[in-house]
């Protein structure tokens, strides 16, 4: 038995755990956003062309899939609090190298680094999230992905002022650093002791509701990490935008995520779940069409802005639905739905690279709306 469970009984979360969750969403989108800033950068140093930094994307990709599993099982034995600080360190400590490095080799271990620490973070916060959720009584899931949406605002946003001031990368990124260490520094005595429910194998292979509700998730963040990873990259070399300002691609999906996710819990009750699915996958894939068929980085912009507004409320509604299967027990299903779920916008991306070094990115982007039309159509199956 694990110190976690043999401890005396658990206080409820409180309001002090709600804001502490919201912060390590936040971090946790602040970190991710600032490297799509990176991104140009990183490739004119390592003098690389897309298909290369398709394969480099794919590293940040196996360290986040190699963390994810193992993260769920010291959550349950050690709590998330732990699991979460130690990863909020690893993504400051990693960032500055990621601005720095030109090696190659170099690089990619650093990325597989910085990786890590994002889905160490990914999984146990989601944890968080849905314990909190519960113990409050009310829907919360899509506020607390809000934070994360606000993260990518103000990391994406503010790394494009940072750099549009003439600083360097490297002092740019510094000062992202110091922003996640504040945060962890204000936040981490509220994060939760201890994790799901210790039932149950630390791991097992997804299966029913649970691969399908993964699959749906895999969609959902494949789209996300193609903003996130790619629309600096499109806008700077196919629309000619400056790349100290190509980061607002990004920051445009983000903006309308973050609006439309703060609204969720709202939305989501009076809409239904099912047509927040529907409406929202249609919406997600009609921006990535523009993107495509129009020849203007400001149109563009309007693009993403559409994939933010049609992505926000379905991940919050499936993870609401991972916390409420009974398939499999809690934490097994989390961490294994979680790990399906980034794994499209940590991987994901690599393989868009791949496409665009053969046919271009807007041939990706293409299939990507195509996939995306295959989640709006899946309402009725949910």
């Amino acid at each position: 038995m694990s110190a976690v469970s043999a401890a005396s009984p658990r206080a409820a979360p409180g309001r002090a755990e709600q804001r502490a969750t919201r912060i390590v969403f936040f971090i946790t989108g602040f970190g991710s956003a600032t490297w799509a800033a990176l991104v140009p950068f990183a490739k004119l140093r390592a003098g690389i062309d897309d298909g290369a930094l398709g394969l480099l994307l794919l590293c940040l990709g196996i360290g986040s899939i190699l963390t994810m599993p193992l993260a769920g099982a010291l959550a349950a034995r050690h709590g998330c609090r732990a699991v979460m600080v130690v990863a909020a360190l690893v993504v400051a400590a990693s960032l500055p190298c990621l601005a720095i490095l030109s090696r190659l080799p170099l690089l990619v271990a650093a990325l597989m680094l910085f990786g890590a620490g994002i889905g160490a973070l990914d999984v146990a916060m989601n944890i968080q999230a849905i314990i909190v959720e519960r113990a409050s009584g009310r829907s919360m899931m899509s506020g607390f992905h809000g934070l994360f949406s606000l993260g990518g605002i103000v990391g994406a946003a503010g790394m494009a002022a940072l750099l549009a001031t003439g600083l360097s990368p490297a002092t740019a990124s510094l000062c992202v650093s110091l922003v996640v260490l504040v945060a962890l520094a204000a936040a981490a005595g509220r994060w939760l002791p201890y994790g799901a429910r210790t039932d149950g194998p630390a791991f097992a292979i997804p299966r029913g509701i649970v691969l399908f509700i993964g699959a749906l998730c895999f969609v959902m963040f494949l789209a996300e990490g193609a903003v996130l990873d790619w629309s600096a990259v499109f806008l700077s070399g196919a629309r000619r935008m400056p790349a100290s300002a190509a980061g607002l691609g990004y920051a445009a999906f983000a903006t309308t995520m973050t609006i439309g996710r703060l609204a969720g819990d709202r939305i989501v009750d009076r809409l239904g779940r099912h047509r927040v699915v529907l409406f929202g996958g249609s919406c997600a894939a009609a921006g990535f069409l523009v993107t495509i068929l129009v020849p203007s980085w400001e149109i563009d912009l309007l693009g993403y802005a559409l994939v933010g507004l049609g992505c926000a409320n379905i991940v919050p509604v499936l993870f609401n639905a991972a916390g409420r299967q009974r398939a499999m027990p809690e934490n097994v299903a989390v961490p294994a739905i979680t790990t399906l779920g980034y794994a499209g916008i940590l991987a994901g991306p690599a393989g868009i690279g791949l496409i665009a070094n053969m046919a271009g990115l807007p041939a990706a982007f293409l299939i990507l709306a195509a996939m995306l039309l295959g989640v709006s159509a899946s309402f009725r199956l949910l």
